[in-house]
């Protein structure tokens, strides 16, 4: 599944240099938790994209709740803010074939490349987001990073398939 994650407005940006910090510690916390697999992500400014695997609908909102309230708890003491850091219901879509997982993959790991190039931006090509699990795109992830590797043959296999 990709679901989107947003953060409520007037909070400081996620990839700032005292944010992302916080964001990736809980996402490494949360990679495999209450039935949910954090296969990928992509932090922006206000959003979150994730790439997940979960067992059911039941998982993927436990999980997804789960890495919410873990999040909005570093994030407040980050800020010094009370409230719901995520307001609004996460939105997610399934992934149904390899033509759809290659879509998300792509659009998940190259999403900070259009925001940049909307604000005027030149991004050379096969620049890597370095505040996303690019990395491990096309390798199995260490032990110590935020993600887990994937496994369902879309995400380990079939997105492969189409070049």
């Amino acid at each position: 599944m990709h679901v989107t994650l947003k953060v409520r407005a007037g909070l400081p940006n996620l990839r700032g240099d005292r944010a992302f910090p916080v964001v990736r510690s809980a996402l490494k916390a949360a990679r495999r938790r209450l039935g949910l697999r954090l296969v990928h992500f992509s932090v922006q400014s206000n959003h979150l994209h994730l790439v997940v695997e979960a067992a059911d609908v039941s998982a993927l909102g436990q999980g997804i709740k789960g890495l919410a309230v873990r999040l909005a708890r570093r994030l407040n003491a980050l800020f010094g803010t009370q409230g719901a850091v995520f307001p609004d219901r996460f939105h997610a879509r399934v992934l149904r074939s390899p033509s759809e997982v290659r879509n998300a993959l792509g659009y998940v790991v190259h999403n900070f490349a259009r925001h940049l190039e909307r604000d005027g931006y030149v991004i050379p090509t096969g620049t890597r987001d370095l505040l996303s699990s690019a990395a491990w795109l096309t390798a199995p992830p260490p032990e110590l990073a935020p993600v887990v590797a994937p496994e369902t043959w879309l995400l380990r296999e079939g997105w492969k398939r189409l070049g």
